[in-house]
This record gives structure tokens, sequence and C-alpha cells, in this order.
């Protein structure tokens, strides 16, 4: 069960963009965003704690690589680092059928998915590096469950906050989440007060100088 300060972080995440997350991270100079990872169905957005999942070539062990999906929370969002490899996958259709019956709030792969025509017909929220029908079975297997791991060349620990939209992924470590939101906030509050006087016949310069939006995205000194 989320407790009702992680419901509030969530609802205030939810209507923020990855853009303006990503400016507010980089004003305190910590990298978000990870790079190469894209929506499979485009028009939604996850916002979830994540839960973390390290995949590894195998050898002569046999393994399943979704087992664990039984044991997920509600909520959760899956980040899965198959190492960013593109020629088998770790999640398919009939977890992606499970995942929506659990109420799982999405999947990050650093890596490819498949049966991708089921991923667009259910609308589930997953991105990754792009899709290819081979398996993972006999080729990689899970060798760490709530680990740190990289997706896009960002670190991801379990707990960090994960939002993904059409733009793409961003993660935010546990102790920044309330400090990253009130910036990613602010900035948009600023850019929809730019654009309100631009309309109204500011130049985009004179708009920007009024409300200070420089300053927004000046990385803040240590």
């Amino acid at each position: 069960m989320e407790s009702k300060n992680t419901k509030d972080i969530i609802e205030r995440y939810k209507k923020l963009s990855t853009s303006a997350i990503s400016d507010a991270m980089d004003k305190i100079g910590v990298r978000c965003g990870c790079e190469g990872i894209k929506p499979i169905f485009y028009g939604l957005k996850t916002v979830g704690r994540a839960v973390t999942l390290k995949y590894a070539p195998i050898s002569l062990k046999r393994e399943s690589v979704g087992d664990y999906i039984d044991d997920i929370k509600e909520g959760s969002v899956l980040v899965l680092d198959n190492e960013g490899r593109t020629d088998c996958t770790v999640w398919g259709g009939i977890l992606t059928t499970v995942s929506l019956k659990k109420n799982i709030a999405g999947t990050i792969i650093n890596g490819v998915c498949r049966d991708v025509e089921v991923i667009r017909e259910l609308k589930y929220p997953l991105w990754s590096k792009g899709h290819f029908m081979v398996t993972g079975k006999d080729r990689v297997g899970l060798i760490g469950f709530n680990v740190p791991v990289s997706i896009g060349k960002v670190r991801v620990d379990p707990d960090d906050l994960i939002v993904g939209d059409d733009s793409g992924v961003v993660a935010i470590p546990e102790e920044k989440i309330e400090e990253i939101a009130d910036a990613a906030e602010l900035i948009e509050k600023k850019e929809k007060e730019i654009l309100e006087s631009v309309e109204r016949g500011l130049s985009l310069k004179e708009a920007r100088e009024k409300f200070g939006y420089h300053d927004l995205q000046t990385k803040n000194k240590k």
C-alpha cells in the first residue's frame, strides 16, 4: 500500500513533462534522461517507483526471464536492464497482459521487447530501445532484483521515481524527488506565462526576461 506522501508526489509528477523534469535536473547538475529509450505506444504516461531487474548472459543454466512478475506490487514501474542488448528480449505479450491485470504502472527496458502488437492493442506503457522477436529464454537470466541498474547511461536505484512520456524517460533519485518536483513545477509555470505573454504581443526575449526564465535553467552554484 502506498503512503499518502507517495501518492501525492506521484500525482504531482503526473502533471509534469519529462522536458520540465530534465530542465530541473540540469539546474542541479544531475543527469536523468535515459538516452535511446523510446515509447512503444505514443500518448501514454507512466509515473511510479522503480523495481529494478538486472540480466546477464547465461551459460549452462536454463532460466526464465519473467517469473518475478507475481511478486510485483501495484503501481510499480519495472526497470529491466538487459545491458542494452537488441538481439534478444526480456519482455513480451504474456508479461504485458499480467502487468495490466496487476495494475503495474509501466515498464522500462535497457534492451528490446517483442509482441509489439499486443503491447499496442492493450495500450500498455512501455519504453525500450526497440523491438525484436527473439526470446531471451536460455539466452539471458535474471542476476539481480532491486539492485542498481543502468538505463540509457543513467543509473537507476530501487525506489527512484520513474517518469515516462512521449519524449522519453527520466529517472529521479529518491532523495531528490521533492526538490525536483518543486523546480519542475516552477519551470512549467514560467513557460506557461511566457507563452501567454508572447500571445499578447511580447517578443520571446522580452517575455523570458520578464519572468526570469534564464535563471530557472542556470545551474546552481555549489
